[in-house]
């Protein structure tokens, strides 16, 4: 009688690593943001299983250095979901006028002010 192996699929035997960092370097440094504020927003809104409060060891949110955040993911995580949630967090703290989420490179996104131009010029030939 021969004895039955347990063959695990593909993709759990490749453990993927998934690493964002979110830069909040500019904003924090004019003290309107607050990181650690925001990193416990993504502890108490990132889903895992589809349920909230479920990270476990699946999902690490740690402050790297001044204003910035980073999330390892030890299962799958979107980007996009990472930025609709600081988007969701910037509305909540009514920043959301004031600032932008960017990517910069893949999994790194950004923080920064809209660029704002003064009409001054046209206003004074009125």
């Amino acid at each position: 009688m021969r004895s039955r192996q347990l063959v695990l699929p593909r993709r759990l035997l490749l453990t993927s690593c998934l690493q964002f960092v979110i830069n909040a370097q500019q904003p924090a440094s004019d003290k309107i943001f607050d990181t650690a504020a925001f990193e416990k927003f993504l502890q108490d809104k990132i889903k895992v299983d589809g349920r909230v409060g479920n990270l476990g060891d699946t999902v690490v949110i740690q402050q790297a250095g001044e204003g910035k955040v980073e999330i390892i993911a030890h299962n799958e995580l979107s980007g996009r979901y990472l930025k609709y949630l600081t988007k969701k967090f910037l509305k909540k703290q009514q920043l959301r006028d004031w600032l932008r989420v960017v990517s910069t490179s893949r999994g790194v996104y950004e923080l920064k002010f809209f660029n704002v131009v003064n009409d001054d010029a046209d206003d004074d030939e009125d």
